[in-house]
């Protein structure tokens, strides 16, 4: 049996040993021999990722029927290309989830938001990698100016609820990140249209 923690993580009881193998600005690769649940043993590289947040910014209310959302169109080496996503970055040593959102929405769209809302939480890809997403859903957005990092390349802009759905069916938006967190809000939004 494991215990969970606030991410949904479950405490490492089954690692045996751990080896790290590398060591770099965004990410650590370990091997761990671990204790199977069959109770058997055996190795798993896994790569270790500090956490990270993700934030849908609404520009109209959230109630509304199909509000207007921020998108970024951001360059990502490892796609070879542009790709449409939503504020997100990594969680600095001992920062708060929620915090990470804002300071990520700031710092990519310029925007501060006046009302945030939790998503929920993902693992990306459980096979290999532990990172776990915070997804949030901002509104009451303020506009302000965006402080891109020196490697990030980024372009804003606003599309329908709608629209983004569409273009995941289509292909446009295969940022996986991206596509749970819009799913996400528009569940909470079905949800409160609903309710009125």
């Amino acid at each position: 049996m494991t215990e969970s923690d606030h991410t949904g993580r479950s405490a490492r009881r089954a690692t045996i040993e751990s080896r790290r193998i590398y060591s770099g600005r965004v990410l650590q690769l370990d091997v761990d021999t671990v204790r199977f649940p069959n109770g058997s043993v055996g190795e798993l590289e896994i790569i270790r990722h500090p956490g990270a947040s993700a934030v849908v910014p609404i520009l109209d209310s959230p109630d509304e029927t199909d509000p207007r959302l921020l998108l970024i169109r951001q360059y990502r080496y490892a796609a070879d290309g542009f790709l449409y996503e939503i504020p997100a970055g990594r969680l600095d040593d001992g920062e708060d989830p929620l915090e990470c959102a804002l300071r990520e929405l700031r710092e990519e769209t310029g925007f501060t938001a006046g009302v945030v809302e939790p998503l929920g939480g993902f693992f990306t890809t459980p096979g290999f990698i532990d990172e776990f997403i915070h997804a949030y859903v901002a509104s009451a957005l303020i506009p302000g100016e965006s402080r891109l990092e020196r490697d990030e390349f980024i372009s804003v802009e606003t599309h329908r609820l709608s629209s983004t759905m569409e273009m995941i069916a289509r292909g446009e938006i295969v940022d996986g990140k991206t596509i749970v967190a819009l799913f996400l809000a528009d569940h909470q939004r079905r949800g409160r249209l609903q309710e009125s």
